[in-house]
């Protein structure tokens, strides 16, 4: 039997299966038709405010709302050539996410990189809560 995995391994080894997006990478991702996806908790969304435009799928939800062959799947989730920008509070939950999505068949699902808190950091839009 192996040794079990560890939380930061586990984030280290998903993320080396893509490329995860800087604030400013993810808002001109957006422009060209990536779709945003904050998967953070109701309370951080009214403590910190939205980002513009982004769908807002809490993170048990995902999978469903996201899989162009569900039957839950939101309008948005058109097929799998989709690319997904996932959004979590600090760029960690949104690592998992987005493996989950990969397996899900959507090749092109990635996360931001620092997450909501970056994004608001780099000085890009963000809806007041």
């Amino acid at each position: 039997m192996s040794a079990p995995t560890g939380i930061d391994e586990l984030l280290e080894r998903v993320r080396a299966g893509y490329t995860r997006l800087g604030p400013r990478e993810a808002y001109e991702a957006s422009r060209a038709g990536a779709l945003l996806v904050d998967i953070r908790y109701q309370a951080l969304r009214e403590r910190d405010g939205l980002i513009p435009g982004a769908l807002v799928v809490e993170r048990n939800e995902l999978e469903w709302r996201l899989d162009p062959q569900g039957s839950h799947r939101a309008a948005e989730a058109a097929g799998h050539d989709l690319q997904v920008v996932v959004v979590c509070d600090e760029g960690y939950a949104s690592s998992l996410a987005a493996a989950s999505l990969h397996a899900l068949g959507l090749h092109r699902a990635t996360d931001l990189s620092g997450g909501f808190q970056s994004w608001k950091a780099a000085g890009l839009p963000v809806t007041a809560p």
